[in-house]
Order: structure tokens, then sequence, then C-alpha cells
């Protein structure tokens, strides 16, 4: 069973950043893509960013411009940049490897950000 651990959430002040990372305890078979979603308290979970294996990145609107996505394939690793971090991107952020046929989720990591 893949397991995707997720590191970097905390807390920081408005407009400082930090850097997640995700990483699947072993190599998947035919990801498509992988992704950062987040969902914060009352609210539905929502995509902030994703990349496809061939490297096309999408991002959700909010985040545009502050937020990157990168990854790491020897290391199996996803990243999600986030710079000038707001109040309302407070949220549990959580990884996701897509294939075919199935979704892996990370456990999610607490993002908060005080103003």
């Amino acid at each position: 069973q893949v397991q995707l651990v997720e590191s970097g959430g905390g807390l920081v002040q408005a407009g400082g950043s930090l850097i997640l990372s995700c990483a699947a305890s072993r190599s998947i078979f035919s990801i498509r893509a992988m992704g950062w979603y987040r969902q914060a308290p009352g609210k539905q979970r929502e995509l902030v960013a994703s990349m496809t294996t061939s490297g096309s990145t999408n991002y959700a609107d909010s985040v545009k411009g502050r937020i990157t996505i990168s990854r790491d394939n020897a290391k199996n690793t996803v990243y999600l940049r986030m710079n000038s971090l707001k109040p309302e991107d407070t949220a549990i952020y959580y990884c996701n490897f897509r294939t075919l046929s199935y979704d892996y989720w990370g456990q999610g990591t607490q993002v908060t950000v005080s103003s």
C-alpha cells in the first residue's frame, strides 16, 4: 500500500512563506498527475495546484503568482512553495497522486496564517 507523507505545515504570519512536501513511500505506476488541495473549516476541499507528468501546471486563481508546485521524480516527491501567504490560505493541505484508476491522498498538514 502506497502512503503519501506530507510535511512542512505550520503557523506563519501573513506575508510569510512555507514549503510543503509530499513523499510517496514508493514509486507509483501510471501516475497521471500530482496535486495539492486544501480544505478550510466549513468549506469544501478545493484544488490549489496540480501538475501532470508532462509538466503542465494548473493553479487556483486565488493563489496564482504566490504558489508554485514542483516535483522531484527521483524522490517520488511533490512540493508546494507558498509565498506572500494570507489569512485566507489557512486550511488543511492535502497532497494527491492520481493514476488512471486510483487517487492517493496524504493525511493532510495544517497551514495557519495569522494576520
